[in-house]
């Protein structure tokens, strides 16, 4: 279907403004330095910290690399301490953002419910949402996968048109394999974006779900990314350690692309 790959950073907690803006120099030199072409092969994007992102934005002007937030507020404005709106993020230079991430729903009690309002508040601004999904180790070994997965999918796109939906990124966190080393097997990931695809197009169509890009979020390095995305229906990766060192993070972006 032709799906560009879209590898997007996660950094999580991590980078204060200088730190973020010097791995985003960083990528840049080594980029340049490599005569990689990369950048504009596939959809880079960065998500730093809220109190980093002016910054990055500065940095990453004039070139091919996407700035994204970690997390949006449903509501416009209002009481709602230590929230950030979609205004905010879109006139910071914030084109991406990443709503129901697994530590969202695990520390802070995003539900399936409040991702979709998330979500539609992101479309309300014209961002481009990464909707994060994915079970936990119990599920898995009970056998649950699948069942979780559509549970979070039907949830977390109720009431998006077929139109929104072809230029909303999923990502599959498989919840076991974040931050603890493991990986599924790309077979397993696979299975898992295959279903997710599957579920889509019973909800929107074949010809939609086609259109969607799905990301595999587990602990994807440099070492696996080749094999993760060559899978049919993976089509990149939503990177957490790995993103915080430019190096690391420009070679599994090589790897992606099977350079």
């Amino acid at each position: 279907m032709g799906r560009k790959v879209i590898i997007a950073g996660n950094w999580k907690m991590n980078k204060n403004a200088a730190e973020g803006a010097a791995l985003v120099e960083e990528l840049k030199h080594i980029c340049a330095d490599s005569g990689c072409s990369c950048c504009g092969e596939v959809d880079v994007v960065v998500c730093p910290p809220f109190t980093t992102i002016a910054a990055v934005v500065e940095a990453a002007k004039g070139t091919p690399i996407k700035v994204g937030a970690q997390n949006i507020h449903w509501a416009d404005n209002g009481a709602f301490t230590g929230e950030i709106s979609g205004d905010m993020l879109k006139t910071s230079g914030v084109e991406y953002v990443i709503i129901g991430h697994s530590e969202r729903r695990q520390y802070f009690g995003e539900t399936d419910a409040t991702v979709n309002a998330r979500l539609k508040a992101a479309l309300k601004y014209g961002l481009k949402p990464i909707v994060c999904v994915g079970e936990l180790l119990a599920e898995r070994e009970a056998n649950r996968t699948e069942a979780v997965l559509s549970t979070q999918i039907r949830g977390g796109f109720a009431g998006i048109t077929g139109e929104e939906m072809a230029g909303i990124v999923v990502a599959y966190e498989p919840v076991w394999a974040i931050g603890t080393g493991k990986t599924a097997t790309p077979e397993i990931a696979e299975a898992a974006h295959a279903h997710i695809r599957g579920e889509l197009a019973a909800m929107f169509g074949t010809e939609v779900a086609e259109k969607v890009r799905i990301q595999y979020g587990g602990s994807m390095k440099s070492a696996n990314a080749r094999e993760l995305v060559a899978q049919k229906d993976i089509d990149g990766g939503l990177i957490g350690g790995a993103a915080l060192k430019a190096g690391e993070f420009a070679a599994l972006i090589r790897e992606a692309l099977g350079k």
